[in-house]
């Protein structure tokens, strides 16, 4: 997922991490770092939109639900592209609530999240959740 670098050029990090708080102005910046990260790999532009929009409605989770009813904590976004293999994960450490029946406006950022990349997962824990997603590139397996 990188591209062969000139020589004497310097690699692009084969890695992302960023923390802040989770609050809805925060993610706007987070979800720009993330984005010009994408930028150093060797990605299709639908690619890098896919990634950015999937991991901007993890993001959006953990703001609305993580912390609902405490303070807002922290949330970590981290990204590795390694081996034809690009995963995003977004942790928070707040509390998993399960989610509630909408009007049909609302309550699709997992489905979201399960179209836009090629494999996703949820880890709900007592002290927080995960979520990761991984896009391959073609013919990874």
């Amino acid at each position: 997922m990188t591209e062969p670098l000139p020589p004497g050029a310097s690699a692009p990090p084969a890695t992302f991490h960023r923390r802040t708080v989770a609050v809805a102005d925060r993610l706007p910046e987070l979800r720009e770092e993330l984005a010009d990260w994408l930028r150093t790999l060797d990605l299709s532009a639908d690619q890098r939109e896919d990634v950015v929009l999937a991991g901007y409605e993890a993001m959006a989770n953990s703001a609305e639900h993580a912390y609902r009813d405490s303070e807002a904590g922290p949330i970590d976004v981290r990204a590795e592209a390694l081996n034809g293999r690009l995963t995003v994960t977004v942790t928070d450490y707040g509390a998993w609530r399960v989610p509630v029946p909408t009007n049909g406006l609302r309550g699709r950022g997992l489905l979201l999240i399960d179209s836009l990349a090629d494999q996703s997962a949820q880890v709900h824990r007592e002290d927080g959740t995960t979520v990761t997603m991984t896009w391959l590139a073609d013919g990874a397996v």
